[in-house]
């Protein structure tokens, strides 16, 4: 279901002992989150389980992080990220995450397991930037071309760092 959220800058900032924790099925419908997701999107369990996790997704997020995270998911790899979430009433949060497949006896996907943690200020801040510039290539590219047009940006972002995407989200 398609939901039209108008983004606030209302801020929910997550607490030092929160953990924000949700599973899917492998194709990203929800089928658990705890309490604390609950609290933090602002939706029911009930409209929650059975969505699409991108139900909290914020338009400040750029499509080429969310296929990062999709390549090394299903390539059966954990992936961190900085996410900045938006709640049903349009407020938003910020998230370090890790994602990481679900494998059953046979290695086969059965799901995704999401846990998040309140992101450092510097990750934050250093994160905004790269996603804002990445945004800004995507719109620039239109839709055919945005998630190739910002990931080379964030490519070009990690080698002039020399780091990878995990080692920048790790130590920022």
């Amino acid at each position: 279901m398609k939901r039209s959220i108008t983004p606030t800058s209302v801020e929910r900032v997550m607490r030092e002992d929160d953990f924000i924790v949700s599973m899917t099925d492998p194709k990203g419908i929800i089928t658990y989150g705890n309490r604390t997701f609950i609290e933090f999107s602002g939706y029911s369990e009930a409209e929650l389980l059975g969505s699409q996790h991108n139900i909290i997704r914020h338009p400040d997020m750029p499509r080429a992080v969310f296929k990062l995270l999709w390549d090394k998911i299903q390539n059966r790899e954990e992936c961190f990220a900085y996410v900045k979430n938006m709640s049903k009433d349009g407020g938003f949060y910020w998230v370090f995450t890790n994602v990481t497949p679900n494998l059953d006896a046979n290695e086969n996907i059965t799901g995704y397991f999401s846990v998040r943690r309140k992101p450092k200020a510097s990750g934050i801040k250093t994160m905004t930037e790269v996603y804002r510039i990445m945004l800004e290539a995507e719109k620039k590219a239109g839709a055919a071309n945005a998630i190739a047009a910002s990931t080379k940006i964030l490519v070009d972002i990690l080698n002039e760092k020399g780091l990878s995407y995990d080692e920048l989200v790790l130590a920022i």
